[in-house]
């Protein structure tokens, strides 16, 4: 796979856009914001890492205008632009396309297979740090991984082949045959963090005192309730101390939905804590926090 199409020029897309490109991939990065692609095309993603600074030559531009088929389309835009963004994208897909989503939230893997075929849809998590410092620059400075697996089992190998890839460049990942529970744990985390400092507007030190955490563990285990009613196995636990373990080691940190809140953007809700409730709904699982919680954001997104 050496034709890669990202789709989303963020933190993630450009981090992901730099090691791949740097490993000796053609990578197009795909996006709706023309200065900022005009940007990208002429001087390339820089990149800092613990290594230094590193300066990576890609093609940047609008889907109608990207070469294709490409190999690779690895989805990170939002949730809320997913459908729109893999419409656009459809003329990158070819007979042997694999499609790649690690966004945030749930219902990514089918928003995708509505374009890509199933058994080439690949979907996910990643837990990499990266900041966007500029129209063409990210850092990134610590250890992550990426953990994926088929959207259906017939994708297995695709996911394979996919860790591999990523892993050559300097992007470690893993698949993984039950990647379900790991996409439910993350959701359940994200739902606990991001809405609750949108809400109040806080960091997470604002967050982390006992009045914060205990609305973040109950709806933890809203989420892993539904879940469970999935037929998907969480560990409660194990998201509980990485939620303790922000609180501490990431007390200055303003969840993504809070700084969307901040710029005045629309946020992840529906693809994170309304998605839980609306799920919860269907199965028949109560999701009283969560879905308040939802409620709120909506409020704070709707004219005053």
């Amino acid at each position: 796979m050496r034709d890669i199409a990202i789709i989303g020029a963020g933190a993630m897309g450009c981090l992901f856009a730099a090691r791949l490109a740097g490993a000796g991939a053609n990578v197009t990065l795909v996006d709706v914001d023309d200065a900022r692609l005009a940007t990208l095309a002429a001087e390339g993603v820089t990149l800092a890492d613990d290594a230094g600074e590193h300066v990576a030559r890609v093609t940047a531009c609008r889907a109608e205008a990207a070469p294709g088929p490409a190999d690779l389309i690895i989805l990170f835009t939002k949730g809320l632009h997913s459908r729109a963004a893999m419409q656009a994208a459809a003329p990158l897909i070819g007979p042997a396309t694999i499609g790649l989503t690690l966004q945030n939230g749930l219902g990514n893997g089918e928003v995708m297979a509505d374009t890509v075929p199933p058994a080439r849809v690949v979907h996910g998590i990643t837990d990499f740090p990266a900041d966007l410092e500029g129209p063409a620059r990210v850092s990134t400075h610590g250890p992550g991984q990426s953990r994926l697996g088929g959207f259906v089992p017939d994708a297995d190998d695709a996911a394979a082949r996919v860790a591999e890839l990523l892993s050559a460049a300097g992007l470690p990942a893993v698949a993984e045959p039950a990647i379900e529970g790991a996409i439910w744990e993350k959701v359940a985390f994200n739902a606990a963090l991001n809405a609750l400092g949108a809400v109040t507007g806080r960091a997470n030190a604002g967050i982390g005192p006992p009045p914060g955490r205990r609305i973040a563990f109950a709806i933890a285990a809203e989420t892993a309730a539904v879940a469970a009613a999935k037929g998907v196995a969480v560990d409660l636990p194990t998201i509980q101390t990485k939620i303790d373990f922000v609180f501490v080691h990431h007390p200055n940190h303003k969840s993504s939905m809070l700084q969307d809140r901040l710029a005045g953007r629309a946020t992840e809700i529906e693809s994170i804590n309304g998605a839980v409730q609306r799920e919860g709904e269907r199965l028949g699982v109560p999701t009283p926090v969560t879905a308040t919680l939802a409620d709120l954001v909506r409020l704070l997104e709707s004219p005053a």
